[in-house]
């Protein structure tokens, strides 16, 4: 198969391919003709554009015309063009046929670009796509957080490309020294954690001035008279020469007309200088702007600097900066372009239609799924930016209510087709389940069974498009509208569910039928309940859950906050006892509402560890049967059933290995139940483990069990009961399996979070809510083993403090009126984290304060408080606050009465608590170094508080297919299939740009699996071609200080060390750990990996003094947390003895070395080749210390005249660092052969050429394109 993968978005990728090859024995994940379809071979078409020279351009059949105009609007000598038509032969081709369907267009054809006659349209088009051009360059859309632009600066620490820079030249023999010293906070010891390093500043931000000003003219619009001679708009120019000219925009082009400021005459000027573009024009009446302008397409920036992300990402920290005039942006802020409207005919979109149509796409094989993805992902997308832009118009007051007569909290809004309601308790809905705590929890618990229900994509079902913003202290949820439900009653449209928590209830058969679809995935079970008739009514989700038909005809779910079962641990019901398990932690536990249920993950994992049980079980039994069947005496197995938990205990020591049980298990649901004896056990297996099913195992949760309201039939009290049995164990399991389990996982260090971002992270993946999180730090108090757990407790006590300091400053926000907004944030972090004991807050001053507050105080804005009750906030009163809110919430006691001591005591950091307590709450600060521990004046003043951004909650539609991709590609690599591998996950990159375009998470975890693998295989520069992708993606997509941005440029230096760029090897490194300092601290396990790495690459560059510093810091780091005798630390005493040599310090070095040897023998015996090589490097030491001392002696004895041997002082050799970088990495290289790599290499250009050749013709099916020479494995 041939991979013509000519695609301009894929470009990028196309260098990357390793081979031309595209995996057609996937087996289950793609079937051929599939992936032929999409990889159609691509052609060359010649474009001739008016003044440049023809050019080529590789294009494949499936493209539309429009994304030729965009690869145009992109190239340097065309990106100023915007309003032309593409002819072949005369003909202008539709903007959006696809290529294929255009007739004659073929290898070779020549395109026209043709200049064509602008409209108003058009004119606006092409001034806002100048300006972009003109602001590419310009970090303040990434500080401001708008238009997807995001933040990054390895170019700064890589100097631009990582091609040849950062090579060590060679001087005659010697190597050039390269500056190794780091800054002085970056050493290990160093107490200070300075805020402006995080944001380096690049000289070539400053973008050259091209223009003062471009912006309309104010005698816009053109009179009567003026349109019938073609003029459609005004535009006023100052160049940078200080020319004030006007400028008309007409059919033909732009033109200088005679208009001043006061005085209008729109006759051409003498010249005109009439030209189709702007850059044209601008070009020959301004000399700066001729030499200054240049398409950003010539930067040496990284095109993915530049590339909009799929969702919009804030930066806590920017600089100030300078705020220029911009005719664009002002426009955007005041006319009422919702949703990029200006290019959409019909004005507004129907957020619905689009997001319920993209669901109905065909999904019958790759290329439709892919289409169908893409779709839904980009849909989704534009709605999560829509939905945040209107939750905060809709905060800051500039949205009507379609309620204004009722109280601020009660009201409703709708904006551009998207319905806003607040997260109050409005009508005292959530009376009984805790008020306004409930309201507060409701949207992300629906969030939550939106995600659910959109993941199991069932046919002919459709969720809401939903997002949930918290902006200034409210939590807003952004819906989109069922066409036809604002006409109705809520009564009459609910023909599934109940509208009143269970009171009234009605069902329907054909929400029945689909909802059934999705109770196994959801693991949901059917069930009935009674409504106020008493009639037994039959539902297969919680009573909540409400079905409306649509005036579009479709069925809708709506309210999906009881997706989940409830989590009894946090659920007090009379009269009902919880397992010993969860009594012995306190539960359960009274919580703020009465909606805590228990996450997807936990349901998943409970049901995965009940089928472990249910498998022991049946083996246990079957082999009591044999036992039986061979004495011949058959005793009854009725007696089979002891309670699950204690059975789990007992069997985990009766049966040897799983496999046997699956083996017994399997054997047992292919004789299809036949046989009355293996049914028995079945049958006793099921009970033991909550089956809902006699025959076979299948867990299923009814969500509506202890909800208040709801009434349950008599017939059903059985099943009642079991239900009510299965929810306490699930509570159980949470505490007795999943939270020891995690902190096991963080002992053997699978797992380490970071940060509060990814310990959240590290708890949901096994299922634990975040109100567990006193209860995990109370678990870890526990341990034994709590020295090694310290960076755990620390990150979670910081994550429990910021957590409740963000619950308090969410009231603290709702009381404070816009203009003190600055003033009261400031006043807030002073309280939370300044020293100065007694913070005051400064109101704003007086002459802007209004006179007239007694006025009618009725329909006010819902973010418009005016109280001025936030000033009185006390830091001693703050953390007083915090305290009860971490015992009420958390149930965790944290005995202090201010920062110092918190600091003190858990031993924190004042930067990452900042910067926690920012990332949660959506606060912008000035980037400067903050004095936090003065006792004289505040750290903050309301300058330092410059913005304030939504946190948004959304779904992230997957892109499936590319998904498995990525998942076999990995698991042929664990498998040792490197290749194979490498061609798999390649095809998922495909895949993930296909739906994904080129910015997103998932693209990253893949091109950082795919560097790891060409580095692997020996393909160094295209390993770095792929980290740095990774790299920059991440800072892009998740943020410049996020963890897993820290591991990408780890990961990125070794490469760089690889390639013999040291000195960027080493920028990298310091960046790391400086971001890593400012994160987390020094005292963290992955700080010893770090150390290590830094210290390998100064000992290569021979700064020894230097390298003891940091691989003396990680000996101590990994003694912590691994113990004195792991092995790690073993290695660490190895790397530390290797300086000592070459500093020629032996007695040191042998003391360290002894060190190691000591742990290798104890941990893997005498012969294990690494105590035999340990124990060679000490008699390799030894020698070398016996020959220094003899050298000494004849020094001493024969004075200057002595006869001295030369000792060999050597320098490390690069090949022995990067062997060692390697093994602490945990890189292990598969050795090929000479001839095994010029096979490869010969294969992969053969290839290339069938792929030259069979541009046009597929290769004949038997041309045997497998490579039959596996790489062979040791």
């Amino acid at each position: 198969m041939v991979n013509g993968d000519g695609a301009h978005e894929h470009t990028e990728e196309a260098e990357t391919k390793q081979d031309g090859t595209a995996e057609a024995d996937g087996g289950e994940e793609s079937n051929e003709q599939e992936v032929i379809v999409i990889q159609d071979t691509g052609f060359t078409v010649k474009i001739q554009a008016p003044g440049t020279e023809p050019f080529d351009l590789q294009v494949s059949p499936q493209e539309m015309v429009q994304e030729i105009h965009q690869v145009l609007m992109d190239r340097e000598d065309t990106c100023h063009r915007t309003c032309f038509s593409l002819q072949l032969d005369g003909n202008v081709l539709d903007n959006f046929a696809e290529l294929k369907s255009i007739e004659g267009l073929q290898e070779g054809s020549l395109l026209k670009v043709v200049e064509e006659p602008y409209t108003v349209r058009e004119a606006r088009i092409h001034v806002r796509h100048i300006r972009d051009l003109l602001k590419s360059l310009d970090p303040s859309d990434a500080y401001n957080g708008v238009d997807c632009n995001s933040l990054s600066f390895l170019s700064i620490f890589t100097d631009g490309d990582l091609g040849d820079s950062g090579k060590r030249k060679k001087k005659g023999n010697e190597l050039e020294q390269i500056d190794c010293t780091p800054p002085e906070h970056i050493l290990p010891g160093s107490k200070e954690r300075p805020l402006v390093p995080l944001q380096p500043q690049n000289k070539d931000w400053k973008p050259m001035q091209c223009l003062k000003v471009l912006t309309m003219s104010g005698w816009n619009p053109p009179p009567g008279n003026r349109k019938m001679h073609g003029d459609l708009m005004y535009l006023y120019i100052v160049t940078v020469e200080e020319r004030h000219v006007s400028v008309t925009a007409s059919t033909r082009g732009f033109y200088l007309n005679q208009s001043t400021t006061y005085t209008f005459n729109p006759k051409p000027a003498n010249p005109s200088f009439l030209s189709h573009s702007l850059v044209e024009l601008l070009s020959q009446i301004s000399p700066a702007f001729k030499k200054n302008f240049h398409c950003p397409a010539k930067e040496k920036r990284h095109p993915f600097e530049r590339i909009a992300t799929p969702f919009q990402v804030y930066s806590w920290t920017a600089p100030q900066v300078d705020h220029a005039m911009d005719c664009v942006r002002a426009e955007d802020a005041y006319t009422s372009r919702l949703g990029y409207e200006e290019h959409i005919p019909g004005q507004t979109r129907d957020w619905n239609e689009e997001l319920q149509t993209t669901r109905e796409l065909p999904r019958k094989n790759l290329p439709e799924r892919l289409l169908r993805e893409r779709a839904i992902f980009k849909v989704h997308s534009d709605f999560a930016a829509a939905a945040t832009r209107g939750a905060m118009a809709v905060i800051d007051g500039n949205v009507m209510a379609i309620n204004p007569g009722e109280e601020t909290r009660m009201q409703m809004f709708i904006w551009n087709n998207i319905f806003f309601s607040l997260g109050f308790d409005v009508r005292d809905h959530y009376r009984e389940l805790g008020g306004d705590a409930a309201a507060h929890a409701a949207p992300t618990n629906d969030l939550n069974g939106v995600r659910a229900y959109g993941a199991v994509d069932v046919e002919g079902l459709y969720t809401l498009g939903t997002v949930v913003v918290d902006y200034r202290g409210y939590r807003v949820t952004a819906q989109s509208i069922i066409p036809g439900i604002l006409e109705r009653e809520q009564e009459q449209s609910v023909i599934y569910g109940s509208i009143d928590f269970g009171k009234t209830v009605v069902s329907h058969s054909k929400y029945l039928e689909l909802l059934e679809k999705t109770s196994r995935p959801l693991k949901v079970q059917r069930h009935n309940v009674l409504n106020e008739k008493n009639d037994s009514v039959e539902l297969c989700s919680s009573v909540e859950c409400k079905g409306i038909i649509g005036n579009d005809g479709r069925h809708y779910i709506l309210d999906l906050l009881r997706t989940f079962p409830p989590d009894l641990n946090f659920l007090p019901v009379d009269g009902e006892e919880l397992p010993l398990e969860s009594q012995r932690q306190g539960f359960p536990r009274q919580h703020r509402h009465r909606l805590a249920c228990l996450r997807q993950e936990l349901i998943e994992a409970f049901v995965e560890h009940r089928y472990l049980l249910f498998m022991k079980m049946a083996a246990l039994q079957l082999m009591q049967q044999k036992a039986n069947k061979d004495t011949k005496t058959d005793t009854p197995t009725d007696n089979c059933t002891p309670a699950a938990s204690q059975a789990g205990k007992e069997l985990e020591e009766s049966i040897p290995g799983l496999a046997q049980a699956k083996e017994l298990a399997e054997t047992l649901v292919a004789e299809d139940g036949s046989d009355p004896k293996s049914r028995e056990v079945v049958l006793n297996a099921c009970k033991a483990v909550g089956s809902i099913s006699n025959t076979s195992f299948d867990i299923r949760f009814n969500p509506d069990i202890f909800s208040p309201g709801v009434r349950f039939p008599d017939d059903s009290a059985d099943d009642v009961q079991k239900q009510k049995q299965l929810l306490k164990d699930a509570a159980a399991f949470l505490v007795s399996c999943q939270i020891p389990s995690l902190v096991k996982d963080c002992l053997d260090h699978s797992a380490l979070p970071m940060d509060g971002a990814t310990l959240t992270e590290a708890l949901h993946q096994r299922g634990i809510n975040v109100r567990y999180l006193g209860t995990v730090l109370e678990f870890v108090d526990k341990t034994p083993a709590k020295a090694q757990l310290e960076h755990f407790y620390r990150i979670g006590i910081s994550e429990l403090i910021t957590r409740c300091a963000k619950h308090i400053f969410k009231t603290y926000l709702q009381g404070v009126e816009l203009s003190a907004l600055s003033a009261a944030v400031s006043h807030f972090l002073n309280c939370f984290l300044s020293s100065f004991p007694d913070a005051v807050a400064h109101l704003p001053p007086d002459e802007l304060v209004s006179r007239r507050k007694s006025r009618k105080r009725r329909n006010r804005v819902p973010g418009s408080g005016d109280n001025t009750a936030w000033a009185s906030l006390t830091p001693s009163e703050l953390w007083k606050n915090i305290a009860s809110e971490a015992q009420s919430y958390y149930h965790f006691t944290i005995q202090c009465e201010s920062v110092d001591q918190v600091v003190e005591k858990y031993n924190l950091q004042k930067t990452t608590l900042l910067r926690e307590i920012s990332v949660k709450t959506g606060i912008q600060i000035l980037i400067k170094e903050y004095n936090f521990d003065s006792r004289h004046k505040p750290a903050f003043t309301e300058e330092d508080i410059l913005n304030i951004f939504p946190v948004v909650k959304h779904v992230n539609p997957k892109a499936s297919d590319a998904f498995h991709f990525f998942q076999s590609g990995q698991a042929k690599v664990q498998q040792g299939f490197l290749k194979e591998g490498c061609e798999l996950i390649n095809e998922a990159l495909n895949l993930f740009n296909n739906v994904y375009g080129p910015m997103h998470v998932e693209i990253c975890a893949c091109l950082r699996l795919l560097a790891r693998l060409n580095y692997i295989m020996g393909d160094h520069p295209e390993a770095l071609s792929n980290q740095q992708k990774a790299v920059l993606m991440s800072e892009r997509v998740l943020g410049i200080e996020h963890p897993n941005t820290i591991q990408e440029y780890m990961h990125l230096a070794l490469y760089c060390f690889a390639n013999g760029q040291l000195s960027t090897a080493l920028k990298l490194l310091y960046r790391a750990r400086y971001l890593m300092l400012l994160v987390c601290g020094e005292d963290h396990p992955e700080m010893a990996l770090l150390d290590s790495n830094i210290g390998l690459v100064l000992h290569g560059v021979m700064e020894y003094d230097l390298s003891l510093r940091f691989l003396e810091n990680a000996l101590t780091i990994n003694t912590k947390y691994h113990g004195p005798r792991s092995l790690k630390v073993a290695l660490s005493h190895h790397l530390v003895a290797r300086v000592y040599e070459s500093k020629a310090e032996f007695r040191s070095a042998l003391q360290h070395e002894k060190e190691g040897y000591t742990i290798y023998k104890n941990q893997m015996g005498e012969a294990h080749e690494k105590t035999k090589e340990s124990s060679e490097y000490l008699k390799y030491l030894t020698q070398q210390a016996v020959a220094l001392q003899r050298t000494m002696n004849e020094i001493y004895k024969n004075g200057s005249n002595a006869s001295i041997m030369p000792l060999k002082f050597t320098a490390p050799s690069m090949a022995s660092v990067l062997e060692q970088l390697n093994i602490i990495n945990g890189i292990i290289f598969i050795p090929l052969s000479q001839k095994d790599l010029e096979n490869l290499k010969a294969e992969v250009q053969r290839r290339q050429q069938l792929q030259e050749l069979g541009k046009n013709e597929e290769p004949t099916e038997d041309s045997p394109l497998e490579l039959e020479d596996k790489i062979p494995i040791d």
